[in-house]
């Protein structure tokens, strides 16, 4: 695989290390991305997502949902002890894990259930309303503002 230099982009660019640092996480090839545990992410409506975690074999207390400086993290713990079963096999892994998700500007979590085996995290995306398009009324030519001064009245 490639790898791609971005210091020159450092050293030309000013306010935009989240982006270098963002493209800097995805085109490093050292760190191998974790698989467990297995998840969805969907679009519910046009600024709501839904992350849907398979966390079979975990209760409510074993698992954690916090927000931490734009991050996502869930995180799971076994709280209860095992060292006395004994399994034949054992196919249902219940190992701690620790996943991050980048959150995008604007997106806060709305809510968590933990239901048949699954854990869904709602997100919503509110932008501002000083970031929002809005429309500009365009003024008639036939109209003059009673607060504009004549240039030549007042040379």
């Amino acid at each position: 695989m490639r790898n791609f230099d971005l210091a020159p982009l450092y050293r030309a660019t000013v306010g935009f290390d989240q982006v270098a640092d963002m493209m800097d996480r995805v085109l490093s090839s050292d760190v191998a991305q974790p698989t467990y545990p297995p998840y969805n992410i969907e679009k519910t409506a046009d600024d709501a997502y839904r992350i849907s975690i398979a966390v079979a074999g975990f209760c409510d207390a074993d698992l954690g949902v916090e927000v931490r400086e734009g991050h996502l993290i869930v995180t799971a713990r076994k709280t209860e002890d095992e060292s006395e079963r004994s399994f034949l096999h054992r196919g249902i892994a219940t190992r701690a894990f620790e996943r991050k998700f980048q959150l995008a500007d604007h997106v806060r979590v709305s809510g968590a259930t933990h239901a048949d085996g699954m854990l869904h995290i709602d997100l919503v995306r509110e932008v501002p309303e000083a970031l929002k398009p809005r429309q500009i009324e365009i003024a008639s030519g036939a109209t003059v503002a009673k607060d504009v001064v004549d240039a030549k009245a007042v040379n």
